[in-house]
């Protein structure tokens, strides 16, 4: 792969000239892995018209060495991160306005920066990085779809392991070591397992509740490839799915179709929405998608585009983004239980 790096950076040198910034400070730990690749925990990095300063802790200094390289200048600090960037401050001329990543701040940092670094003035800054984050490069969309594979293999692996009397919790173990062993290096998030009335909880964590012969499983996972996240979401029935179970999944998976044949860049967040929404708004069951439609999919599970009805923005040329439906089944017993699928889509 090309490294892109350098470009990468250009670009957001760009964003600063037109935000009328001298500098922005990075906090971000995705935006920082876009930028240089380094996928520590402990990162601020000072990105300037000419150079790159990155600033980390004892325990990364192999690791940011072998990561970033010659792309920055690197700074082990033995106190704490933000000492290390006003003592490298007090030697940087040329630079008056600051900017900061408003989203990615604790308040309490944000209290240094106007205690303790008065030297600069701050400015703050929403989604600089995230903006070029949008659009995926082929390389990036080879690594979600290697984290797509991962997912999929698991859950091959997992389907044919599931019986009823097992627990929720057991089949996340399953799903979980599949994962691991079709190669993913994290879990996006944490694993959702749910069964019966609990696969109503769009975010259910597994319990100990045993699976029954006709329960519908709510299985919500991701795999983790070089960074890169996948997300799957898929519903199932233990056992042989009623009528009725078979005409709210088919609704849901026809609206997902119709929904991925259909977007395109240029297309509106709440247009895309749209188009899943009116399938299911048709067949009568509208007011049981309170769900959005997806979301885009990077280094992180949930970043930008976002397709949901009150979404303005258009969505970019190279974007990657999930579709998912939820449509609430309602039977007589009033238990309600969801129907949900989520694939992702460039």
């Amino acid at each position: 792969m090309a490294d892109r790096r350098p470009a990468r950076i250009s670009a957001l040198r760009d964003a600063l000239t037109a935000a009328h910034i001298d500098a922005l400070v990075l906090t971000s730990l995705p935006n920082v892995r876009y930028l240089t690749g380094f996928s520590g925990t402990s990162a601020l990095v000072l990105v300037t018209p000419r150079d790159l300063h990155f600033i980390t802790d004892f325990r990364y200094d192999t690791q940011v060495n072998e990561e970033v390289g010659d792309l920055a200048t690197i700074r082990i600090e033995s106190q704490s991160l933000w000492t290390g960037l006003w003592t490298l401050g007090a030697g940087l001329s040329g630079i008056d306005i600051v900017g900061f990543e408003s989203a990615h701040l604790l308040h309490r940092d944000f209290q240094r920066l106007l205690t303790d670094g008065t030297r600069w003035q701050w400015r703050p800054q929403l989604n600089l990085v995230e903006a070029l984050r949008e659009a995926k490069d082929a390389d990036e969309v080879a690594l979600i779809r290697h984290a797509g594979g991962i997912a999929t293999g698991a859950l091959r692996k997992t389907l044919k392991e599931i019986r009823p009397g097992m627990t929720e919790l057991s089949v996340a173990g399953i799903l979980e070591h599949a994962l691991r062993d079709e190669g993913s290096e994290d879990f996006p998030f944490t694993t959702i397992v749910a069964s019966g009335p609990r696969a109503a909880l769009p975010h259910a964590r597994a319990s100990s509740r045993v699976i029954e012969r006709g329960d519908l499983l709510l299985l919500d996972f991701g795999a983790q490839y070089k960074g890169y996240c996948s997300d799957v979401t898929r519903t199932v029935v233990v056992g042989r799915a009623t009528a009725e179970q078979r005409e709210i999944y088919d609704i849901v998976r026809h609206a997902n179709a119709v929904a991925a044949s259909s977007v395109r860049a240029g297309m509106k967040g709440q247009e895309a929405d749209g188009l899943a929404r009116r399938y299911i708004e048709d067949r009568g069951y509208g007011d049981a998608f309170g769900h959005s439609l997806g979301h885009g999919l990077g280094l992180e599970v949930h970043e930008a585009p976002r397709l949901a009805k009150t979404v303005e923005a258009t969505l970019g040329a190279g974007a990657v983004v999930t579709m998912r439906m939820m449509c609430i089944w309602l039977p007589a017993a009033r238990r309600s239980s969801p129907i949900s699928r989520e694939n992702c889509w460039r």
